[in-house]
């Protein structure tokens, strides 16, 4: 799954474990651990950038070193909304340029489904909802969207994207929780939604401390996901960007949600295509994995 160039983000090259970006008005160099390949633009063009991003040796984050004056905070246009990017210190920038072909396709199916059946009340899940990219594609389309991150900063930050890209008034609830806590609670309820959307962390904590470990709450997580689904549901994605897992792991895990339902289920690498002065010699750069389920006409 290639993701096409657009709005104020461009891959321009890769190589060496590094990703030479154009992200607004600056040019921009980050760790990108499967690049190991040769860079296609030269040394030159790779040492003309604003900044550089390098990882530290703990979880506290790397270093950016500027060779010029950077707002470390700005706008961008990409993927039909407006994101605030913010160079933090973990190399994150609140874009994940790798999930607009993701957010194109949601906003395709949520409209085919209320044209075609003038449904109204199309409810949409986010578990670990970030910046709110996939959240805001979603209100975009006409969905009611509930947005879950464990992080108040995050949360926050999704509202501005929302307020940016002119969502503020949309039908969004924004919570601070704890991702399982909540879907066991939503389950306890009996509440139930069209389409549920998670991009689960390798590790991470809850606003409480708790904390998440792939490896052993992910299976919970999907199991409780299944009893979320409603009857007519239309959809579910899931995205990963953990080591080791591929569209074949993503696609065994997702049956856990949905196995026995019909519809279509495909899985693959999320990618962004490098822009090269000659089209004929851009890359895929590989940027996580999917797998999604869409239900019948």
């Amino acid at each position: 799954m290639a993701v096409r160039s657009g709005g104020d983000y461009q891959l321009l090259d890769s190589g060496h474990m590094r990703k030479l970006e154009r992200i607004g008005p600056y040019l921009l160099v980050r760790p990108s651990l499967q690049a190991i390949w040769l860079p296609r633009r030269s040394e030159s063009e790779w040492q003309r950038v604003d900044g550089v991003y390098e990882r530290g040796a703990t979880e506290e984050g790397g270093r950016w070193t500027f060779h010029r004056k950077v707002h470390r905070e700005f706008e961008v246009l990409f993927g039909n909304l407006q994101f605030q990017v913010r160079l933090t210190n973990f190399g994150h920038i609140g874009l994940f340029a790798e999930q607009r072909e993701n957010w194109d396709w949601m906003r395709e199916v949520i409209r085919a489904r209320m044209q075609r059946t003038n449904q109204r009340n199309l409810y949409v899940l986010n578990l670990f909802g970030y910046t709110g990219g996939s959240t805001l594609a979603c209100s975009q389309a006409g969905a009611h969207c509930v947005h879950v991150d464990a992080a108040k900063g995050v949360v926050d930050w999704a509202r501005k994207n929302a307020a940016l890209s002119g969502l503020e008034d949309r039908p969004i609830r924004w919570l601070v929780d704890d991702a399982l806590k909540f879907v066991r609670r939503e389950e306890r309820r009996g509440h139930t939604y069209q389409a549920i959307i998670l991009d689960p962390p390798t590790f991470g904590r809850g606003p409480k401390g708790e904390v998440f470990k792939i490896e052993h709450d992910l299976t919970p997580l999907l199991e409780a996901c299944r009893s979320l689904l409603a009857e007519d549901a239309l959809f579910v994605l899931y995205s990963c960007h953990t080591p080791g897992f591929t569209p074949i792991t993503m696609r065994n895990q997702l049956d856990i949600v949905v196995g026995g339902r019909k519809g279509e289920v495909e899985a693959g690498e999320m990618t962004i295509p490098e822009q090269q002065p000659d089209p004929a010699r851009s890359r895929l750069l590989p940027s996580g994995v999917y797998a999604r389920w869409l239900a019948p006409e």
